[in-house]
């Protein structure tokens, strides 16, 4: 199957480390110009700078702008009006005692995981749709389905994702524009490594840690193991392809078969 997605503009929030980067590798390599987003210039310009080497000849865009906020928001639009293909990657997730979340740690992981998506997708959806083309993703994950005793506000923020997906996808239908989440499952990324060692002896080596934490607190994992951010990222590059045409309002897995179901 070839993905040519020449002449396509791809923005991908929270992108310049983890599976966000890999999705914006993935795209470039499919031939999309491709925005890097992150809070801070240096560190948004340096991941642009990055993709640009491991791509030869790729079109990257940094694009810094803290998208928690109405102000980034507006910034992203001002430097990329016109999106093809809308990845919204961008999330927070830390452990943490149920009862020792406070409102202000509930209204930001709203903010974050769930409203700065709703805002990109407002401003971008109107478009795609006068263009009778556009894919629209949200990077959802396993906690939405399997809440996890240790993160609730990350599961609630997760769960949330899902449902305005499958509501935007209907506001697109007929258009040719599509909506889907995608479920990641366990993944290992830096940030991933850190939560790790928040659960499992910080003195074990990082290959058993991965072990023990599988086996530990993730057991029901059919691959036992974390997944690649690349893995992530080739079911992404599909469905923002034309051979994912009929695929919108759904939830797609790659989660390692973690959650014990057959749908979401």
């Amino acid at each position: 199957m070839l993905i040519d997605l020449t002449d396509r503009t791809a923005l991908v929030t929270g992108s310049t480390q983890g599976i966000g980067a890999a999705i914006a590798t993935g795209l470039a390599r499919a031939g999309a110009r491709v925005g890097v987003n992150g809070r801070g210039e240096e560190s948004t310009a340096a991941a642009a700078k990055r993709l640009a080497e491991q791509v030869p000849g790729a079109h990257v865009i940094p694009v810094a702008a803290d998208l928690a906020t109405e102000d980034g928001a507006a910034t992203a639009v001002e430097k990329l009006p016109d999106v093809d293909i809308l990845i919204n990657n961008l999330g927070i997730f830390e452990s943490r005692p149920p009862l020792d979340i406070d409102d202000a740690e509930w209204r930001r992981y709203f903010e974050v995981n769930v409203l700065a998506g709703v805002r990109l997708t407002r401003a971008y959806l109107p478009g795609m749709m006068e263009r009778s083309f556009g894919r629209v993703q949200f990077i959802a994950s396993d906690s939405a389905v399997a809440i996890p005793a240790e993160m609730i506000q990350y599961g609630m923020s997760k769960t949330a994702v899902l449902a305005v997906s499958r509501g935007f996808a209907k506001a697109a239908a007929g258009t040719g524009v599509t909506v889907n989440s995608v479920i990641a499952g366990p993944t290992h990324t830096g940030g991933v490594e850190d939560f790790v060692y928040q659960l499992v002896d910080r003195d074990l080596p990082w290959d058993e840690a991965q072990r023990a934490f599988m086996r530990e607190h993730r057991p029901q994992s059919l691959l036992q193991r974390l997944i690649e951010p690349e893995e992530i990222a080739n079911m992404v590059v599909y469905l923002s392809s034309e051979h994912a045409s009929a695929t919108t309002g759904g939830a797609l897995r790659v989660d390692g078969g973690y959650v014990d179901a057959i749908l979401p």
